[in-house]
């Protein structure tokens, strides 16, 4: 289907393609009958004014890019969900992007909203090591940039919304320990996602505040319900013990849960299960899963108001936003 520009207005009237212009944005300086007859030939030829055109021209494209690590979970959902609330009633269109945990991804997303010339971006991280550089080159160049959740460990100069990943992580392996479980094994996601290195620095911090820190107990692997799966069995031909299980993320714990029912361990009467991620997959599994909650639509609404006080005001401070989270107490741990 063929767009109608102005010029086809133009060559239809036989005059000039910045008269057709001046006569659709109402140009006092247009004659009436020009405009009238500008108007009429638009509206025969069925044109339609290009809002990414006109934005450009006022040096904006009203649309915020948003790049989520992964949208397998209802996690960058309900996030989304927040970004969405906000942006919308300030008439931002939003362009949602999935790296899919992969750095190269990431890069390829980021070039597409440049291309794209999006105002803002907010962004969660797959990497905390990788496209600082671009992330750099993109906000000296103007970009209003806002991370949340996975923030970057070297940009403190950009706003961010994040969570106490640490202290939160802390006070969830010690409930587990208060309610007698000794041997605490914690299923830790990759180093390159900051959030893993402090839930895991949080967790040690625990042990070792008990005396019960084993390095036996820590198995390091990936994102998915396999990958939790794996850490069981990982954890099961070592001969390791263990009488409960600490997840980087649901997603984790829960891939744990089934494995561990799977093998004939009950839960929680021998081992407890908890995660960290809050999201609704916490409480459709069975037994419903002890976990800490952040508030994820509120860090969706927090960033979008960011990037828009950035957008709006470049030399705005560079703020950090750190939002408490929830313990949620279920069965998974015996409440």
């Amino acid at each position: 289907m063929k767009h109608v520009t102005i010029k086809d207005i133009a060559r239809e009237l036989c005059i000039s393609v910045s008269t057709v212009s001046r006569a659709l944005t109402d140009d006092k300086n247009i004659r009436r009958e020009t405009r009238e007859a500008v108007l009429r030939e638009a509206e025969r030829l069925g044109y339609r004014r290009n809002p990414v055109a006109m934005n450009l021209k006022m040096g904006r494209t009203n649309t915020i890019g948003v790049i989520v690590p992964e949208m397998h979970t209802p996690y960058a959902s309900q996030v989304v969900a927040g970004i969405q609330s906000v942006l919308y009633k300030n008439n931002q269109k939003v362009m949602i992007a999935e790296s899919d945990e992969d750095p190269n991804r990431e890069r390829e997303s980021l070039q597409m909203m440049e291309e794209f010339m999006v105002d803002g971006l907010i962004v969660s991280m797959c990497s905390h090591k990788h496209n600082l550089e671009t992330y750099r080159r993109l906000a000296a160049a103007g970009m209003a940039i806002v991370f949340y959740d996975r923030i970057p460990h070297g940009l403190d100069d950009m706003p961010q919304v994040m969570i106490d990943d640490n202290n939160d992580s802390y006070f969830m392996a010690e409930h587990l320990v208060r309610l007698g479980r000794r041997r605490i094994a914690y299923i830790c996601g990759p180093d390159d996602v900051y959030n893993s290195v402090e839930r895991a620095r949080g967790y040690r911090e625990a042990m070792e505040k008990f005396g019960i820190y084993d390095p036996q107990l820590v198995v390091k692997t990936g994102m998915t319900f396999v990958d939790g799966a794996a850490a069981v069995d990982d954890l099961v031909s070592r001969g390791v013990e263990f009488d409960a299980v600490y997840a980087f993320t649901d997603t984790l714990a829960i891939g744990a849960m089934n494995r561990l029912r799977e093998i004939g361990r009950r839960i929680p009467e021998d081992v407890a299960v908890a995660g960290f991620s809050g999201t609704e997959l916490s409480t459709i599994v069975y037994p419903k899963l002890t976990t800490v909650e952040p508030p994820l639509e509120e860090m969706g609404r927090r960033a979008a108001e960011l990037v828009l006080e950035k957008v709006g005001n470049p030399d705005a401070e560079n703020r950090r936003i750190v939002l408490r989270t929830e313990m949620k107490c279920r069965a998974s741990t015996g409440e």
